[in-house]
């Protein structure tokens, strides 16, 4: 993928933002889940909305995902906290993402050229797989993959049902894993630690399947040219 300099002059205001906010982030919003528990809770019977608001919000300071979903389990539970989770999360994403494809409107509208003229056609086709596959891999940023969803040719539709289905299995563990440590369940620590588990070796369990669909679609697309 090839771009000019007047693309890249304006990327680079876009990172040094990226940046300013992690630098900010680290340096003065230092928060446990304990700490965002007590303050959500103090809203009593408005929690739940408050909770769903703030992790809606939460990629536009780029505050840990991780740190949110522990805060979800330890005040509303294992159950109500995965949905709520669940809920604030894929707000949070369509956010990131309708924001993205606004601000680089010019790269998402952009023909990519060589490897990226491929990948370009492959996000376009299998969005809702490639969106999926990712976000049941940890290891990626979760606000990042957003971001870079929306510059891509990805629709809202496929990158929304990828990503909703995509983060069940680390929202149930995190929100289990919170709601074990502040009831001193073993039970739910348990199957915490069994979601950690699943979640590591998921992607393994449908690379294949994912590839296969890959392949046979632009085997398609290529008998259409």
């Amino acid at each position: 993928m090839s771009f000019s300099k007047q693309t890249i002059i304006k990327i680079l205001p876009i990172l040094c933002v990226v940046l300013l906010l992690l630098w900010v982030n680290y340096k003065y919003i230092d928060l446990s889940a304990e700490e965002i528990r007590n303050f959500i809770n103090a809203a009593g019977w408005f929690s739940p909305v408050l909770y769903i608001v703030i992790y809606a919000l939460r990629p536009f300071i780029l505050f840990p995902a991780s740190i949110l979903s522990l805060a979800g389990g330890l005040l509303f539970g294992a159950l109500l906290g995965t949905l709520l989770i669940i809920t604030g999360a894929t707000f949070g994403a369509v956010l990131s993402f309708l924001a993205a494809q606004k601000l680089g409107k010019n790269l998402s509208g952009k023909e990519w050229s060589g490897r990226g003229k491929n990948l370009q056609q492959q996000l376009e086709m299998n969005g809702f797989v490639y969106v999926l596959f990712i976000r049941l891999i940890p290891v990626f940023n979760f606000d990042m993959v957003s971001y870079l969803a929306g510059i891509s040719r990805i629709k809202l539709k496929p990158f929304f049902f990828g990503t909703l289905f995509g983060i069940i299995p680390g929202a149930s563990a995190y929100s289990f894993l919170g709601a074990g440590l502040v009831e001193g369940d073993g039970n739910l620590l348990f199957i915490s630690a069994v979601l950690f588990v699943l979640i590591s070796i998921l992607p393994y369990l449908f690379k294949n399947k994912i590839l296969n669909k890959t392949v046979s679609k632009r085997r398609g697309l290529k008998r259409d040219e």
